[in-house]
């Protein structure tokens, strides 16, 4: 396990008072290393989690050639070029039970969705291109070609072949997957545990009495739907006032109990609680001032207790500070550590509505509402104030406009990278 020094002697350039985004995202990759416990479970338990081994498809998918849509299964050498062909139907195969008996040349057999094609038969015409008059059809010139409306047998997977890839974080298509091919369980990596707790003398738990200078902690619920959301195991330590001997017992314990600990508050560089204090004292931690905005202060490190080490993410204090920084950086780094082998957010282009504000030298995340203008084209618009402080705003918005390190101003009609918050929060 590399320390923290080894890590940032790896990154050119690399320096904590000025440190680029992208920067943050190549160190956390290589301070967090994958869980490596896993377990079976059932299908339905899956969602969310990551594969801990390839699927490997033990039957083909279709297991047979069958009909793409309801119509008459034919032998495609009766076609003829500029010609109808008519056909004799000699019954109907449904889907689950399969033809047995013959279907002779000039015959043809009517079928449904889903339905085997018995052998030698290799097209299907749908039902509303021929005209029926008694058992007996005829298909006009040219309404199909040979092959037409056939699923061939293993078209989506042949038996064998991986199904899906370990590291993968299944979704609802990757259950349906899993289902189709009989399987009741798979193996995956185990789910991790985050501990999470605000900071701050100042930061009132719901339910207490308000006074003057205090704020009520909203940072708590945020990261708890934030995390449940990426499918963890939450463990929630509450609000944790600024006394050594509390933050000292509250360090422990998380490091004792979880993989990760998450805070919020007393990483900025001119503070003078003691949280800072507890986290250098305790773990291998640096501090950083990154090139972003909103954000900058974060902790990262390892807090290390009775041989169980946990990974440190220290957060500011502002709200919408906390959103930005768990998306762009604590929600990769979690997925990394649940075994995910695709961890960076997705991000679409948006033509920008608005003109905006950016300086090179600093990423910026503005929060954004994107939506379709009168050409169907994706457009985006910033929600307004873009305080550290206003939470409402990220409430508006469906998704984080990104302006790069090197990124300039933005003119009215520019492409610009947004990160979506769709599932995420």
């Amino acid at each position: 396990m590399k320390s923290i020094e080894q890590i940032a002697a790896e990154l050119p350039g690399y320096d904590p008072k000025a440190l680029p985004a992208h920067q943050v995202n190549a160190f956390l990759a290589q301070l967090v290393q994958p869980v490596t416990e896993t377990e079976r479970v059932g299908v339905f338990a899956a969602l969310g989690r990551v594969l801990a081994r390839d699927v490997i498809s033990p039957i083909s998918v279709p297991p047979h050639d069958n009909s793409a849509m309801d119509g008459f299964a034919f032998n495609s050498a009766a076609l003829k070029p500029g010609q109808p062909l008519r056909l004799r139907v000699v019954g109907t195969a449904y889907a689950g039970a399969k033809w047995t008996g013959p279907v002779s040349p000039g015959e043809c057999l009517k079928i449904m969705t889903g339905a085997v094609l018995p052998t030698g038969l290799d097209t299907v015409v749908p039902l509303e291109f021929v005209t029926a008059e008694g058992d007996t059809i005829e298909l006009p010139a040219g309404v199909v070609k040979t092959g037409a409306n056939r699923r061939l047998l293993g078209e989506d997977l042949m038996a064998g072949q991986p199904a899906l890839q370990r590291g993968q974080r299944l979704g609802p298509a990757a259950l349906g997957l899993i289902a189709s091919l009989g399987l009741a369980e798979v193996e995956v990596f185990r789910r991790i545990r985050v501990a999470y707790f605000s900071t701050g003398n100042e930061i009132l738990s719901l339910g207490e009495a308000p006074r003057e200078g205090a704020v009520f902690d909203s940072n708590r619920y945020t990261v708890y739907g934030l995390l449940t959301r990426l499918g963890v195991e939450v463990v929630d330590m509450g609000v944790v006032k600024d006394e050594p001997a509390a933050l000292e017992a509250t360090f422990r314990q998380a490091a004792q109990s979880a993989d990760a600990i998450i805070t919020s508050g007393g990483v900025s560089m001119g503070e003078a609680d003691h949280t800072k204090t507890m986290m250098k004292q305790l773990g291998d931690v640096v501090f950083w001032r990154i090139a972003m905005r909103p954000g900058r202060p974060m902790a990262v490190g390892r807090i290390t207790e009775n041989s169980k080490s946990a990974v440190l993410l220290g957060l500011p204090g502002n709200p919408v500070a906390v959103m930005v920084t768990f998306l762009a950086f604590v929600r990769p780094a979690l997925l990394r550590l649940m075994g995910c082998t695709d961890a960076q957010p997705a991000l679409l282009q948006a033509h920008s509505s608005e003109p905006l504000r950016k300086k090179p030298g600093r990423t910026e995340y503005q929060r954004g509402l994107v939506t379709r203008d009168a050409q169907g084209r994706l457009q985006v618009c910033t929600t307004g104030n873009q305080g550290s402080g206003v939470l409402s705003s990220m409430v508006q918005a469906n998704g984080l406009i990104v302006l790069h390190h090197n990124q300039g101003n933005v003119a009215v009609g520019d492409v610009v990278d947004v990160m979506v918050f769709d599932g995420v929060i």
